[in-house]
């Protein structure tokens, strides 16, 4: 079979496209330092700018299954944690935990924590936003508290990320939650 100049091009975004492995930087210009090439955002953003620019994150919120109980919940947790959740918008894992966190938050009242998105390049950096986060899969959730890692989600959370969110901010849990066998106990 002939190989193509389309089926190697294709052949290679199948390959770089790993949510979890790393992958070189690419070169950005000022320019494009936030927005990069194929929808992806770099840096801080918000949910309003992820499903203004990608319409299938706003079409993955409104199709995610939430346990609804656990995203109530979430509004009764004790006030003063950060969560920092980082995300790469050009992974499907990011786009499936993260539309269906944005799905658990929706609501009127304010919630008891911060919460913060961070969005990564293909090789898990966004300068000056993920120093010091150790970073190997997207999305990663961190929760802190008093200044304090609490614990993290790491790329899938087997019983559901609002349920999993709702452990580490309430303290029913530390640590790394995950649906991964490679990932370690936290630092």
């Amino acid at each position: 079979m002939r190989r193509g100049p389309i089926r190697a091009a294709w052949l290679a975004l199948v390959l770089a496209c790993g949510c979890g492995s790393a992958q070189p930087a690419r070169a950005t210009t000022p320019a494009d330092a936030h927005h990069g090439a194929m929808g992806e955002i770099v840096g801080p953003t918000t949910r309003d700018e992820i499903e203004s620019e990608l319409p299938a994150w706003r079409a993955a919120r409104e199709s995610s299954s939430v346990d609804r109980d656990a995203a109530e919940r979430l509004a009764l947790v004790p006030p003063g944690a950060e969560v920092t959740v980082f995300l790469g918008t050009w992974c499907g894992d990011s786009r499936r935990e993260v539309s269906r966190l944005f799905a658990a938050l929706d609501r009127p009242e304010p919630l008891p924590f911060t919460i913060r998105y961070i969005g990564v390049d293909r090789s898990k950096q966004a300068e000056g936003y993920t120093d010091g986060a150790d970073l190997r899969y997207v999305p990663t959730i961190i929760v802190t508290r008093d200044g304090r890692e609490r614990g993290r989600i790491i790329e899938s959370a087997p019983l559901g990320v609002e349920r999993a969110l709702l452990e580490l901010l309430d303290g029913a849990r530390e640590g790394i939650i995950s649906g991964r066998t490679d990932v370690g106990a936290l630092r």
